[in-house]
């Protein structure tokens, strides 16, 4: 995969949303760099795993640089040992959007028990999309809602 600029969008879930979705998988992901300027993430979702670099966020914590690449299953296992404390546990929902659109809803586990957020990739900053009856409030920019910054600083401690 070449490096392109990933647009997302997060919100926080306030309703039932399960009853939409077209399938889930469970995510494992640990982070090797959290640093202002990239993050480099291990992560393995149903069999299948990956290996992504993403660059900083622009002002707006709209869209960012991301470049991602399947690895070998066993590697990432192996990988995900050697990152930092503590690795991300959630089910993620998909659930349609519009043509070619899906929010990516995440059900966290562990120690982010109780926090569910959903996000949309969207093509353009002003893509429009389908606003959901179970979208609360958006959080888009807001780093507290980062992975990376839920692998250290915790749900449940907030």
């Amino acid at each position: 995969m070449a490096i392109q600029k990933e647009i997302e969008r997060k919100f926080l879930v306030k309703g039932d949303f399960k009853s939409c979705a077209l399938r889930s998988v469970v995510i494992r992901q640990g982070f090797l760099c959290t640093g202002s300027e990239r993050v480099v993430r291990v992560r393995t979702a149903g069999d299948k795993a990956f290996i992504t670099l993403k660059g900083k966020s622009d002002r707006q914590g709209l869209s960012r640089f991301e470049w991602e690449k399947e690895i070998d299953y066993a590697e990432a296992l192996e990988l995900l040992k050697l990152c930092k404390p503590s690795i991300i546990e959630k089910e993620r929902y998909i659930i349609p959007a519009g043509e070619d659109l899906y929010f990516e809803v995440d059900v966290f586990h562990g120690a982010n028990e109780g926090l569910v957020i959903a996000e949309i990739e969207l093509p353009a900053a002003d893509t429009e999309f389908e606003k959901m009856d179970f979208l609360g409030e958006e959080v888009t920019g807001d780093k507290r809602y980062y992975n990376s910054y839920l692998s250290q600083h915790p749900y449940a401690q907030w």
